[in-house]
């Protein structure tokens, strides 16, 4: 098989993120995973809903859809099932995975299908300038939207999957994109749905956000594999644990196939 470059795997359209997003870096990580995988470009297809993040599949060279907003996981899903042959993910934003789209997200982490998934997260909807977000802190005050803060306990990512029976958990940061690109391709290579959480700073509506770099930190101990143990460790989880956070065991789902017929079995049997 001959290398392809992480560059090969980027589109000629020039991103059009504010400057300083942390999802640039995303795109740069996606690249460089990609490129260690190794697969032909045709033989892998990437799905989003919308949003900031949903851009992706515009800035790769693989197969891309950029569908409607909260859906990227069940068109996903569909695609890997009647495509098992490709390497399917799905990418999405705070917003598009966890609000509109919570009940995809769920029912992704039950069914297990052998696909993965970039959870881009900066606790903020970003595209439609600012307001606050399912993972959003309640105190933040920065909307019009909501001045005195949402007031309301945010979802927790890792928390919400485990309980929901995803086979793999990886936290990684945008400002990390070597890293980021690893989680991917361990991600992409691990049996069944994998979730990818990226910490992705949206620095325009949340600047505070640049103090990331100093609160993320690695975590040192292997991953847990049983979804009990795990959100016993991570009952506390401080939500900036970087790396590999639970590698379960689980089958993956692949439903058998139908037998394919032509229009004109189809054709034949109403005659008849």
């Amino acid at each position: 098989m001959n290398a392809i470059a992480p560059q090969e795997y980027k589109s000629d359209l020039k991103p059009i993120w504010c400057p300083g997003c942390g999802d640039y870096s995303v795109l740069t990580a996606l690249a460089k995973a990609l490129a260690e995988l190794g697969r032909p470009r045709e033989e892998i297809a990437l799905v989003s809903g919308i949003g900031c993040s949903s851009r992706l599949p515009a800035y790769t060279s693989v197969y891309g859809f950029h569908g409607v907003h909260g859906r990227a996981l069940a068109l996903a899903t569909g695609l890997k099932i009647a495509r098992p042959d490709l390497t399917v993910l799905a990418a999405g934003g705070d917003g598009d995975g966890l609000s509109i789209g919570g009940n995809h997200f769920l029912h992704a982490c039950r069914r297990n299908v052998d696909m993965t998934y970039l959870l881009m997260d900066n606790q903020v909807y970003g595209m439609t300038k600012g307001q606050a977000s399912p993972t959003t802190a309640p105190d933040w005050c920065e909307s019009k939207l909501t001045p005195l803060g949402p007031g309301v306990s945010p979802v927790m990512p890792l928390h919400l999957a485990l309980a929901s029976g995803v086979n793999f958990f990886a936290r990684g940061f945008s400002g990390n994109p070597n890293e980021l690109a690893r989680l991917i391709l361990e991600g992409i290579r691990h049996p069944g749905f994998s979730v990818i959480h990226v910490l992705s700073p949206c620095v325009t509506f949340r600047p505070e956000q640049r103090a990331w770099k100093q609160a993320v930190h690695a975590e040192t101990v292997p991953p847990e594999t049983e979804p009990a143990a795990a959100l016993a460790r991570f009952a506390a989880d401080d939500g900036f644990a970087t790396g590999v956070l639970f590698a379960g065991t689980r089958k993956a789902f692949m439903p058998e196939r139908a037998t394919r017929r032509e229009w004109r079995d189809y054709e034949a049997r109403f005659a008849a």
